[in-house]
């Protein structure tokens, strides 16, 4: 066989071998670019938010009263405990709703330091008589009416943060999906402007995380009305 003939297959195996790279080339940058484009993502938040009326209210109703004789004390405030109660009941509030905490009684001459010499009784008595219901707006509704009952000298500790009312809203496993959702489509608008402004269309969820929910007074004045918030995060591939 003389050398052209052996240069023949040389070249052939040559030029396969060439295009066999290049095709291999090929399909490799297209692999890489098709891995870049899944790699394009974009993250949105979105906030679901809404105002939801207080299900279960505590009541401290805190009142003070002062003797110098301990047994007339304690009848002074049992007293004042039964008109208490007697008023809730009247207003509509449940028997059973209704707690009567043991006395705090201070004996001012026992006290090592003090400015208390000049007070003019020895005993002092601090009540609680706490309230918890589910009848939220029928206690809401007794609470002014408390003050009435000061004319038959009981003394309210109004001012005590401890007395103040607490509102609670227990229902939130029943709100969580609805808001979750609403979150979720809040996310996505805000994602889908961004793929639009960018020439791009929202592809499938990369990954998502939902944040805590959070329970919060509307505002000091309307703390039995509670807003509820959650915030959450996906991100999203892009694709031309």
């Amino acid at each position: 066989m003389t050398e052209s003939q052996n240069r023949v297959p040389s070249l052939i195996l040559g030029l396969g071998i060439f295009l066999g790279l290049a095709a291999l080339g090929y399909f490799v940058l297209q692999a890489v670019e098709r891995f870049k484009g899944f790699e394009r993502t974009v993250t949105a938040k979105g906030l679901a938010e809404r105002e939801f009326p207080a299900d279960i209210v505590i009541w401290p109703i805190q009142f003070t009263a002062a003797d110098n004789d301990l047994t007339a004390l304690y009848l002074t405030i049992a007293g004042s405990s039964e008109k208490i109660q007697q008023y809730l009941e009247k207003k509509g509030v449940a028997a059973e709703a209704i707690s009567v905490s043991l006395p705090s009684i201070t004996d001012k001459s026992a006290q090592q330091y003090g400015g208390n010499q000049n007070s003019p009784y020895r005993y002092t008595a601090l009540q609680t008589v706490t309230v918890y219901s589910d009848k939220v707006d029928s206690v809401r509704a007794a609470m002014p009416g408390l003050a009435d009952l000061g004319r038959d000298g009981i003394v309210f500790s109004q001012g005590n943060y401890q007395a103040q009312p607490e509102y609670i809203f227990t229902r939130l496993n029943e709100v969580k999906p609805l808001m979750v959702e609403e979150a979720t489509k809040q996310a996505r608008f805000v994602a889908e402007k961004f793929a639009g402004d960018s020439g791009s269309r929202l592809g499938k969820i990369r990954r998502a995380s939902q944040g805590q929910f959070s329970i919060g007074d509307r505002d000091k004045n309307n703390p039995h009305i509670k807003k509820v918030r959650v915030v959450s995060t996906i991100e999203y591939y892009l694709a031309d």
